[in-house]
């Protein structure tokens, strides 16, 4: 099975067409598939895998699913996404500047911004609208909230953590912290992903407000742990920062990987830019191996 590698701020995705799975036999639990080949020791090594196919209906034109490198789907990746349409443009499967791009979160619009030469893409997404209400997030507080605000997080270490917490295409959870060098921020990510109160886990980001028009973010994403970007953490990072009067509605979000562009529009929607890059081609043969062994 053919794929290719791509990735967005060192955000990567082996992308796959599921013609390519049709033409293997296909793979069962495509979940258990997707944990192994992300697998960065025994496999090809990625954060995901993003599974393109034609979509049949006329409200998009290609439908996406997302698999994190724990085998779980997410339903929206920003860079994730941006990868696999990135992909169709690499190999001329779609010629024009504007793709509808059907997600389990909804359809997202991306607009082809540069072409930065051969394999790699600059676009500009509408990411959706946030959510807000606790019940949209999902998060298990103690009475319903209009907006998880500043809520004190009790965690089983003891400590107390002030979070944000908000639905952007994915369950998100901010903390503003003064610096990344006094937190230990990948512990308290550990903590916080698998949390009782939030029942799907979540993406966890500890954003730093640098001016108001520029903010530094460091991603504990869910399914997969540290990673050096993610598109929705930081839509998610930006619309908190500017629900909680630190910022502007259109801000830099900094990451270890690379800096992104988020627009939060009066209408609501999240504009996300940033660039996506071709890494590699590849061929999957270990399942083919496995069943000639066993054979």
């Amino acid at each position: 099975m053919r794929f290719i590698k791509f990735h967005g701020y060192g955000n990567d995705y082996l992308v796959f067409e599921s013609a390519e799975l049709a033409d293997a036999g296909g793979l069962g639990e495509f979940g258990d598939f997707a944990r192994r080949v992300c697998d960065r020791h025994f496999g090809a090594g990625a954060d995901g895998v993003a599974l393109l196919s034609p979509d049949e209906s006329a409200e998009a034109d290609f439908a996406l699913r997302i698999f994190n490198a724990d085998g779980s789907e997410a339903a929206m990746s920003g860079n994730g996404s941006r990868c696999a349409v990135s992909y169709l443009y690499f190999q001329r499967l779609w010629p024009r500047e504007e793709l509808r791009l059907k997600t389990a979160a909804g359809v997202k619009l991306y607009r082809l911004r540069e072409r930065i030469g051969e394999g790699r893409y600059r676009f500009e997404a509408e990411i959706g609208q946030p959510r807000f209400d606790s019940a949209s997030v999902p998060f298990r507080a103690d009475e319903p909230l209009d907006f998880v605000r500043d809520y004190p997080l009790a965690l089983p270490s003891g400590e107390t953590v002030s979070i944000t917490a908000l639905q952007m295409c994915n369950p998100n959870c901010c903390v503003f912290v003064e610096d990344f060098e006094s937190v230990d921020w990948r512990t308290l990510g550990a903590l916080i992903e698998p949390h009782e109160r939030f029942p799907e886990r979540t993406n966890v980001a500890f954003v730093r407000v640098r001016d108001p028009r520029t903010i530094e973010v460091r991603m504990w994403e869910r399914g997969v742990g540290e990673t050096l970007s993610s598109g929705t953490g930081a839509c998610a990072s930006a619309v908190a920062a500017s629900l909680k009067g630190l910022t502007e509605r259109r801000v830099r979000v900094e990451m270890a990987g690379g800096n992104l562009e988020v627009f939060w529009r009066d209408d609501g929607e999240a504009l996300l830019t940033g660039e996506a890059e071709v890494v590699y081609r590849g061929e999957w043969m270990r399942d083919e191996r496995r069943e000639r062994e066993v054979s």
